[in-house]
């Protein structure tokens, strides 16, 4: 057993059959989750969305949804969530951030300065998520300059220029280069089984490794080299087309992460699929492509 109401506070709502006691919060925002979605009022809506896959929580009010809110499903004859995922915290400085104590990371002021993809790329970044994990403003601009700025967005701005300047923004059609297709292999697979099961940062982190396997590629292939010598202009191709097609397909992974900075790369490649069929490698090969300002300009 255990008490649902109160009489030692007026806010609240009203028990029917005794006025002097109100309902405690937690258990009227647990009911919220069905009501929310059609329960007692919209079946057909309820049974659209009901049972939610995944009940993602803070691990501070475990007990409230492990314990009392699957007893009270059960109680009300209600399929149970099939997963539930308990979230850790975000610290600073090693402590849990607290708007009395003024130790936060000013999400608005981020976003005001980077924008709000920066800020989620971020977050998922730097701490695996469903972990305590440590952020700062420092360890957030390092983030940004060398992965943002330098791995994603100089790739990007490289890729499309060489383009429109040796191709005239046409996409050379054929099959990316073998060399890198292995490295992208399943890439789609892993990535969708990782957050399947919440592993938010460890799917990032395989989109990563090919971000900075194709700016590795870069270095290798040196498609500068390649157009000054007009013999090897199917190479030129060859190494174009795979790099246009290895960042459509991270790009199209990365969407979930980044919405906003990604549709606008997409745009620039010539490509739209969001599908994760569509992120596989050579699955969705582009035409023309355009030129795009910096998706992630460096701080002055």
């Amino acid at each position: 057993m255990f008490s649902i109401s109160r009489t030692s506070i007026t806010w609240g709502v009203p028990i029917p059959w005794d006025e002097s006691h109100v309902t405690y919060v937690w258990y009227d925002a647990l009911i919220n989750y069905a009501t929310a979605v059609g329960y007692g009022t919209d079946p057909e809506r309820f049974d659209a969305w009901w049972p939610a896959v995944h009940h993602i929580i803070g691990k501070d009010i475990l007990r409230f949804h492990a314990v009392y809110w699957p007893a009270l499903l059960m109680a009300a004859e209600l399929e149970l969530p099939r997963h539930i995922f308990v979230h850790g915290y975000l610290l600073m400085e090693g402590e849990k951030m607290s708007k009395s104590l003024g130790n936060v990371l000013d999400p608005f002021a981020v976003i005001e300065r980077f924008g709000a993809d920066a800020l989620r790329f971020y977050v998922l970044r730097e701490v695996p998520f469903g972990q305590d994990g440590s952020v700062s403003s420092a360890s957030f601009e390092v983030r940004y300059e060398t992965e943002l700025a330098n791995d994603l967005g100089n790739l990007a701005s490289r890729t499309l220029a060489m383009i429109g300047r040796y191709r005239d923004w046409r996409v050379p059609a054929g099959e990316p280069d073998p060399l890198l297709a292995a490295d992208f292999e399943g890439l789609p697979e892993r990535v969708s089984a990782l957050i399947d099961r919440a592993e938010l940062t460890f799917a990032l982190d395989e989109i990563w490794q090919r971000v900075r396997r194709l700016n590795r590629y870069v270095e290798e292939q040196a498609p500068w080299r390649l157009a000054g010598e007009p013999q090897r202009a199917e190479d030129l191709d060859r190494v174009l087309r795979t790099l246009a097609e290895g960042l459509r397909s991270v790009t199209v992974l990365l969407w979930p992460y980044m919405p906003a900075s990604m549709e606008r790369l997409l745009a620039a490649l010539g490509a739209g699929d969001l599908s994760l069929a569509g992120a596989a490698l050579g699955a969705g090969a582009t035409a023309q492509a355009s030129k795009i300002e910096p998706l992630f300009p460096k701080a002055a």
